[in-house]
């Protein structure tokens, strides 16, 4: 039989104590201090990357700025001795609110074209930082003084950072597939406003009894509640006041889905769609550059029966290959289904793009189009690659030899592909970079532009395996080509001349870079 601790001359082991009530409150409060903290940080560096553009760049910065602020906002920590609760209460409503607006004052900012719009995005992702870096020392100071009896500091440590982690992963989970589509940034920002200044609440409610000056601790709280409430409640005006006078025309749709920012717009002059603040198309002229993708490729193959679209989830690229009566499939391979649904719903859209998305011809594949490639190996006679500017790394991919290799293993062996290749008069360098890259995946690159007014001049490449020739009947009906006209647009004058230029791999991603470079001449 074993012997009582005493009998053995050892001290009796105290009971556990039990968990209270203002414990678990405390614990809870770390949960939803990370989650608000981590919100800000990812819609900062979500809307850096929508107005400021190269998206890795700029959740580079924005986190890594953050992470600074947040170090100097513990340092900060060791200086606050007296009052914990008082302090921990203000941090959160100040939270609450330069946390829960940032989004809506960025969006309003970035709309009245302010130049000091970047000082004041790096400005608040500090402010935020360093508040958000003081709560979590002071919650571990304040639970070790009220359940001193309970913690050593390891355990505490351990507590404190376990909720706090648990936090981090439940925001950066829901944070692309639930709180964006859904609430949109600003009302995403708002609401985790609330929740901080619910904590404040919390505190100020908890600790009643030993707070100096209640009074004003509470109609503070009140006040950045009720502040925030009229943010939430006003969260569509604010979007649609910045985004009409950011897109200069009124907006009839915007949708941020897990993917991109999607804004359309209407004029008198016609209708634009924007991607990430970047221009699409022009209804106006969109028929150029639309006429230009699809049919020099398709014209000279003659015959194509199997068609594969990447990318043109507006459905008008698809629109020009059901001119051909020759077309018996056409998969449309668009990675965000927002694009695809919007397209084929609204009948302001439906009626640029001729229902296209309605053929009994189409098939809608949501997917990203690299790992499609990769996981599919049916083959075609044409590819129409309608991919966004490589802006940045997950877009440059789709312009890398890898990818383009790829397109190589499903183009049949009299097949031609086609990319949008940007402008080879602003981007040049660009241009002839992705020719290079075709070049480097085994395919002959036939090159040519035409003139978009919304764009410039802007340029295309046919791949094959075979030298490309040229159409001698296009369909009936076009607006913009015609056969006595097409050979011009295989010729460049000597500004867009072909120039020495690397490999865009992978590994490196010359091309995010150079256009970069290129294109922020332009809007220097």
């Amino acid at each position: 039989m074993n012997e009582p601790a005493a009998a053995r001359g050892e001290p009796a082991a105290e009971p556990a104590a039990k968990v209270q009530p203002a414990e678990v409150a405390l614990l809870a409060s770390v949960f939803i201090v990370a989650a608000c903290g981590l919100v800000y940080e990812l819609a900062a560096g979500t809307l850096a990357s929508y107005l400021l553009g190269d998206s890795i760049l700029q959740f580079s910065t924005v986190i890594g700025t953050y992470l600074f602020a947040m170090g100097v906002g513990s340092y900060l920590s060791r200086f606050f001795e007296r009052q914990l609760v008082a302090h921990f209460l203000r941090i959160e409503l100040l939270v609450g609110l330069v946390g829960g607006l940032m989004p809506a004052a960025l969006f309003m900012l970035q709309s009245l074209a302010a130049p000091s719009f970047r000082f004041a995005l790096y400005a608040l992702v500090l402010l935020v930082g360093i508040l958000v870096g003081l709560e979590i020392p002071l919650v571990m100071r304040i639970i070790k003084r009220q359940f001193r009896a309970r913690y050593e500091l390891r355990d505490l440590v351990s507590q404190v950072l376990t909720f706090d982690y648990l936090g981090a992963l439940a925001v950066s989970v829901a944070f692309p597939l639930l709180l964006v589509p859904q609430l949109g940034l600003v009302r995403t920002g708002v609401f985790f406003g609330l929740l901080n200044a619910a904590v404040a609440v919390w505190a100020l409610w908890l600790f009643r009894h030993e707070l100096r000056r209640v009074a004003a601790h509470g109609v503070a709280c009140a006040a950045v509640v009720a502040a925030l409430l009229a943010a939430l409640l006003a969260a569509d005006n604010i979007t649609t006041w910045a985004e009409d006078r950011f897109y200069a025309d009124h907006v009839v749709y915007s949708e941020t889905s897990p993917y991109q920012r999607v804004v359309v717009t209407a004029s008198k002059q016609g209708v634009r769609l924007f991607l990430n603040g970047n221009l699409q198309f022009h209804s106006r002229d969109e028929y150029r550059y639309h006429e230009a993708l699809v049919h020099p490729a398709m014209a000279a193959h003659g015959a194509a029966k199997r068609v594969l679209i990447l990318g043109g989830g507006d459905a008008m690229a698809a629109r020009e290959v059901l001119k051909y009566p020759s077309v018996e499939t056409i998969t449309l391979v668009e990675l965000d289904p927002h694009m695809t649904q919007l397209f084929s719903t609204a009948p302001m859209l439906r009626a640029l793009n001729a229902d296209a998305l309605l053929s009994p011809k189409l098939k809608v594949v949501n997917a990203d189009a690299f790992a499609w490639l990769e996981q599919n190996a049916a083959t075609y006679d044409v590819i129409v690659v309608d991919f966004p500017d490589p802006t940045n790394f997950s877009i440059g991919k789709l312009y890398t030899s890898s990818f383009y290799r790829l397109i190589d293993q499903h183009l049949n062996a009299s097949g031609y592909a086609v990319v949008q290749t940007t402008s080879p008069l602003v981007a040049r360098k660009s241009f002839w970079t992705v020719a290079t890259t075709i070049e480097a995946a085994g395919l002959q690159t036939t090159p040519y532009h035409a003139h978009v007014p919304s764009f410039g001049e802007w340029g295309f490449i046919i791949a094959s395996r075979r030298p490309f020739r040229m159409p001698t009947a296009l369909p009936a009906g076009l607006r913009f080509l015609s056969i006595a006209d097409l050979p011009a647009l295989f010729d460049f004058p000597l500004d867009m001349a072909r120039v020495p230029t690397e490999v865009n791999r992978l590994s490196n991603q010359v091309l995010v870079q150079t256009f970069e470079d290129e294109w922020g001449k332009v809007h220097q």
